[in-house]
């Protein structure tokens, strides 16, 4: 979700009000959050971890208070976005009291 909003400000699809909830609320992430990258730098390098994706724990509601006004920007856009929960999503390369990054079981 963020790597597509991410990815339609830096094409400069998103309009001013857009662009502003962009980067209020991922300042609020980088300053609340821990950003996988941080801890292991290769997390979602393609060729070690193919497909690699961050899941939400069911205990972190308080970090998807955001995610709508993100999903907003996406449907504004035509970006299909699906819901999913899954009680074994992958293989887990990283973990924090948030989330985990998985890869898929089909992938690796």
């Amino acid at each position: 979700m963020f790597g597509l909003v991410n990815g339609l400000a830096a094409q400069g699809r998103l309009s001013d009000a857009e662009e502003r909830f962009r980067r209020e609320n991922n300042g609020w992430y980088e300053a609340n959050f821990t950003s996988p990258v941080t801890v292991d730098p290769t997390v979602y390098d393609r060729s070690i971890n193919p497909g690699a994706a961050a899941w939400f724990k069911p205990s972190a509601s308080h970090v998807m208070q955001r995610v709508p006004g993100y999903l907003a920007i996406l449907a504004a856009h035509g970006v299909e976005c699906i819901r999913l929960e899954s009680p074994d999503p992958g293989r887990i390369i990283y973990e924090d009291n948030e989330q985990i990054v998985v890869v898929s079981h089909e992938v690796g």
